[in-house]
């Protein structure tokens, strides 16, 4: 069984460049915890562990409200935007940052903790798991959904979409993070201590024009940002080859026939 070491920060591989943020500003909680959705009522408590810019946390709260919602980030970066979506949608949602190994919360503060693709990013997975049952009380319910990057998949093929997937997997790999984090919440949870699971999956998939345009232009642009620049520095890929993705997204995203469906594991547990 693996110890959180406390000394070792974990690395987003994403960044939180305006691109990124904007892209998960995209996200609701219709198309991104519909699993959770049902469990949800007026007056429930929650906490949203890697919230983001919040746009999933201020529809969860608008279902549970008047209950506490708390969003939590490590870094103040995307809070900012957060605390303004929610004063604009009228719901109330305090944001803070927090750390997701040690939770500022009492134990069995929370009817549900959620966690949308913060696991995949996390050296130690099931030690964030832990915490998150820690705070949740009897009965309640963990809820965490991931992407799985190897399972991608995408048409028409290019092999310089596939040199993007395999570089990104390395650069993730690389910050002793899981890229392919959808097939293994199972295991994590198991791992964790928790003995009631239910597990599921869903997808995104995009094959609008205008799901094109916003998937393909956002990694167009996303591949210079944080991850193409560790891969840049680990010697993973070279200038060439960013400048060869980029351009591939953008074939794709005009392309009539684009599509890609990005699979995702998601659990409920509980606590």
């Amino acid at each position: 069984m693996t110890h959180h070491d406390e000394t070792r920060k974990d690395v987003y591989t994403h960044g939180h460049a305006g691109v990124v943020v904007r892209s998960h500003a995209a996200r609701t909680a219709e198309n991104s915890a519909a699993y959770l959705l049902p469990l949800l009522e007026p007056g429930l408590t929650l906490l949203d562990v890697g919230c983001g810019p919040g746009s999933i946390t201020i529809d969860l709260a608008a279902l549970v409200a008047p209950g506490r919602v708390r969003g939590i980030e490590i870094t103040d970066a995307p809070l900012a935007a957060a605390r303004e979506s929610a004063a604009k949608r009228g719901v109330s949602v305090e944001f803070a940052v927090d750390d997701a190994y040690g939770l500022s919360d009492a134990d069995d503060t929370y009817d549900v903790t959620h966690a949308h693709q913060v696991l995949q990013h996390l050296s130690d997975p099931v030690a964030a798991l832990r915490e998150m049952r820690r705070v949740t009380r009897p009965g309640g319910a963990v809820a965490v959904r991931d992407a799985d990057y190897a399972a991608f998949t995408w048409w028409p093929h290019d092999e310089r979409l596939d040199r993007w997937l395999e570089i990104y997997r390395a650069v993730a790999q690389g910050n002793d993070a899981e890229p392919d984090a959808g097939r293994r919440l199972l295991a994590w949870a198991h791992a964790a201590g928790f003995t009631e699971v239910t597990p599921s999956a869903s997808v995104w998939c995009y094959a609008t024009p205008e799901d094109r345009a916003a998937w393909g232009g956002m990694w167009a642009e996303r591949i210079y940002s944080a991850m193409g620049q560790m891969a840049l520095e680990r010697g993973l890929a070279t200038e060439a080859e960013l400048d060869d993705i980029s351009a591939a997204w953008r074939a794709w995203a005009e392309h009539p026939d684009g599509w890609i469906v990005i699979p995702h594991g998601e659990l409920l547990a509980r606590a």
